[in-house]
């Protein structure tokens, strides 16, 4: 298998230990400065060139774009996409897990523990937002910082105003987080491969700094992850639709909170926290995968006039709990059940026989018409009381 790497920086120690892993697998490996392309759109015929010349077939690439690069390095991973090769990360999931103010707001829709945040950018809304996620000491974060650059602790309420409007000004955009006191400097960074944890670590910071990440002198450590604590990571991976991702999670009283999901996650720390061969993780994953490219199920499925897919929430008002798929008669109205979600299991291509449950959630492909009958009206949403700073 023809394997690109997509890299600007050969020598990097994840980028070597992935060559070198695909490598002992036995397979052709070049590692590409993402910069080097150059993009041709034509009808029909998608290209890429590399330092002016047509780029070769490639199976698949493993994209590890930097912060810096974000726009332009998912642009060259997109059109890897168009030309049919398997990206192990697509270009979506990557944009989408680096922008934390977009990736908080698909957590929040989900069970998923993460730390109260917000977003403003009046000034006269700066200490009401503070108020809200529980007062200060609060967490101010940059929206596209990597490796702890960009993550400010402001102790007072007039010290985080000063520093928001300070970064406003400079017209940086930045999210409000509240402080988790209890995680006292260290957080658990979970390695997601495939939809399973294969490493994890924890993260503590050192000296007088609240910042656990090793680029920033946190010590690391190996770790079991509890149940709890893989289901959320895997989870959060899956919400943001990245098949490799480091998660960040915080030991909050009440359990796990997702800080940030990285779409380029670090190999050396964590390989040389646990002794694990991570890397081989990732390519092994890709071997399993490469013959079954993301597919965007709307965007093909839809094409045909009045069908749609749509998930279907089963609560205790539906007409299809307690019935089975085959007494459902979803087939014969020309619905396509692809897929159950039962808590955190996935039943996927599921039986005629098997039972719709209350709580189950039914990924369906078909008609509009019926699948309208069966997605229950939004209702709105009575607003919580505001919190204030104790």
């Amino acid at each position: 298998m023809k394997i690109g790497i997509l890299s600007r920086e050969p020598k990097n120690y994840s980028t070597r230990r992935l060559y070198q892993a695909a490598k002992e697998r036995g397979h052709e490996v070049r590692i590409f400065n993402t910069l080097g392309f150059s993009l041709y759109v034509e009808e029909e015929e998608p290209a890429l060139y590399y330092r002016n010349k047509p780029l070769k077939t490639y199976d698949a690439i493993i994209p590890r774009i930097g912060a810096s690069i974000t726009f332009y390095g998912t642009a060259v991973v997109r059109q890897f996409e168009q030309m049919g090769v398997y990206t192990h990360n697509t270009s979506w999931a990557i944009s989408v897990s680096r922008d934390k103010l977009r990736s908080m707001q698909m957590f929040s829709r989900h069970s998923i523990g993460i730390p109260p945040s917000a977003f403003v950018r009046a000034k006269s809304e700066v200490i009401p937002a503070i108020r809200r996620v529980g007062g200060a000491p609060v967490i101010i974060k940059l929206l596209e910082g990597t490796q702890g650059v960009g993550v400010i602790l402001a102790d007072t309420e007039k010290i985080a105003e000063a520093i928001i409007q300070t970064l406003q000004s400079a017209r940086q955009s930045v999210l409000v987080q509240k402080f988790v006191k209890e995680s006292k400097g260290r957080d658990v960074r979970a390695f997601v491969v495939g939809g399973r944890v294969v490493a994890a670590m924890r993260r503590q910071a050192q000296g007088g700094e609240f910042r656990s990440n090793v680029h920033r002198g946190g010590k690391a450590e190996g770790i079991e992850l509890s149940p709890e604590y893989q289901r959320t990571a895997i989870q959060a991976a899956h919400i943001m639709g990245l098949r490799v991702a480091g998660v960040d999670m915080l030991e909050g009283l009440d359990g796990p909170k997702v800080l940030e999901v990285n779409s380029s996650p670090g190999l050396e720390g964590i390989e040389s926290a646990t002794g694990i061969d991570v890397a081989g993780a990732v390519i092994s994953d890709l071997e399993e995968q490469v013959r079954f490219p993301e597919i965007d199920l709307r965007q093909r499925l839809t094409l045909r006039s009045g069908y749609a897919v749509a998930e279907v929430p089963v609560g205790t008002g539906s007409r299809l709990r307690n019935l089975t798929i085959a007494d459902s008669n979803l087939r014969d109205q020309e619905v396509l059940v692809l897929s159950i979600e039962r808590g955190s299991v996935v039943i996927p291509s599921p039986k005629g026989r098997e039972t719709i449950m209350v709580g189950d959630t039914l990924l369906c492909y078909g008609k509009k018409g019926v699948l309208e009958t069966l997605v229950p009206k939004r209702r709105k949403k009575t607003k919580k009381k505001a919190k204030s700073a104790k």
